[in-house]
């Protein structure tokens, strides 16, 4: 891996960023989160993360990108099988 030097210095003369740690249930850290200000100046420095970011785009899909996407014959299995649960359950 390449380090800019000249970023680096920079870097140390700048105000630390404000970094959240992000950690599961037994305190493991799991995922940092930077300030999208600082996201936005490390993608103009770092070629690498602008492609990384292009290659991810799936993650901007809304859920309702994905209506009406459920084939009619799993989607009527599912009506019946919640039909199905209701009626057990007003029987108890």
């Amino acid at each position: 891996m390449l380090i800019n030097f000249v970023s680096l210095r920079e870097y140390q003369t700048k105000p630390a960023m404000a970094l959240q740690y992000l950690s599961d249930a037994s305190g493991k850290p799991t995922a940092v989160v930077i300030p999208i200000k600082e996201w936005e100046m490390l993608k103009k420095r770092h070629q690498d993360l602008q492609q990384l970011e292009k290659s991810n785009s799936s993650w901007k899909k809304k859920p309702s990108d994905f209506a009406g996407t459920l084939p009619a014959d799993i989607a009527e299995a599912m009506q019946n099988h919640v039909a199905q649960s209701r009626n057990e359950w007003d029987r108890l």
